[in-house]
């Protein structure tokens, strides 16, 4: 008997895409120092062949990308059998500098997230203390998307 492998998945499949547009919020895992997982919700940024999310400095899960950036991403959807649809993304992530591309981001995120965003960040603009990261994925599993 022959299997045939499946293809690859890849983040900017426009099935994977449309998915994740109609998701406000992931599960974003990092790796605490002892191994043990570190999970919560987080707002992200879909963004081609790459998820993009912010949060504050001197977070424990920032200073976990610091030390080790291999994540998991998983949004979902459903709650039974042919009902449940995800995205699972491993990857690993990478903070991004201030310039250009990081402002042009912030303001992607600033216009998803309208209102919320600028209220909590209370400005048009990215606080000082926020570090932006880009998840680029080494493996991307979907399930009925």
């Amino acid at each position: 008997m022959t299997t045939t492998a499946k293809p690859a998945e890849r983040l900017d499949d426009p099935a994977i895409q449309r998915f994740l547009a109609t998701k406000e919020v992931v599960v974003l895992a990092t790796l605490q120092p002892d191994g043990a997982p570190l999970a919560m919700p987080m707002w992200f940024l879909p963004d081609g062949d790459a998820i993009v999310m912010v949060s504050v400095a001197g977070l424990r899960k920032v200073a976990n990308l610091q030390r080790d950036s291999r994540v998991s991403v998983v949004a979902e959807a459903g709650t039974r059998g042919a009902q449940i649809k995800n995205v699972i993304v491993q990857g690993r992530a990478e903070i991004l500098s201030d310039g250009p591309e990081r402002r042009a981001l912030a303001e992607r995120l600033l216009q998803r997230y309208h209102p919320d965003l600028e209220r909590l960040w209370g400005a048009r603009s990215m606080p000082a203390d926020r570090v932006m990261f880009r998840i680029r994925p080494t493996r991307v599993r979907s399930r009925g998307v």
